[in-house]
């Protein structure tokens, strides 16, 4: 089963919420939830910095949009081990964004701190998951030394990565 860490930027893309994101975006982002939801796996933290990030973003409802409906999807498979993986992420400090799994190359010293669980989530998996991105351009900015790292990424927008 493919696996999958998910930034917040993707289902609030496919709710329509992000104002610059054209159609094509917004169709690939649902496109790619419901495809986890169908056949795919999402990763968690188990401290729930991932879940509490959708929250708050995300209808627990599930309505009215196709993120709010992952959302949904999220809460209700967390604890099922076949469609959700949680991983500890080991602090490695007492800085609540520096994770010990997160990369120490200095080219990422910059990267945004409310994504480095993504990042540590990932390299924490046993299922060597895709983080997929819709429109935070941080992650094309650092997208060789993320790989190089042996984080794998998928743009579902490439267009407003320029």
């Amino acid at each position: 089963m493919t696996s999958f860490v998910v930034d917040v930027n993707v289902p609030v893309v496919a709710n329509g919420r992000k104002t610059h994101a054209d159609l094509k975006c917004r169709s690939a982002c649902v496109d790619a939830l419901e495809k986890i939801t169908q056949t795919g796996m999402i990763v968690l933290d188990d401290e729930r910095l991932i879940l509490s990030e959708y929250m708050n973003n995300l209808s627990m409802s599930g309505q009215p949009g196709a993120g709010d409906a992952f959302m949904k999807w999220v809460w209700e498979n967390q604890a099922v081990t076949s469609r959700c993986e949680q991983v500890h992420l080991a602090r490695r400090n007492s800085n609540a964004a520096d994770f010990a799994a997160f990369p120490s190359d200095p080219r990422l010293s910059s990267f945004h701190g409310d994504d480095r669980k993504y990042v540590a989530a990932a390299l924490t998996s046993q299922r060597r998951p895709t983080v997929l991105n819709a429109v935070d351009t941080d992650w094309w900015n650092h997208r060789i030394a993320l790989r190089q790292s042996g984080v794998s990424l998928r743009f579902l927008c490439p267009q407003h990565m320029k």
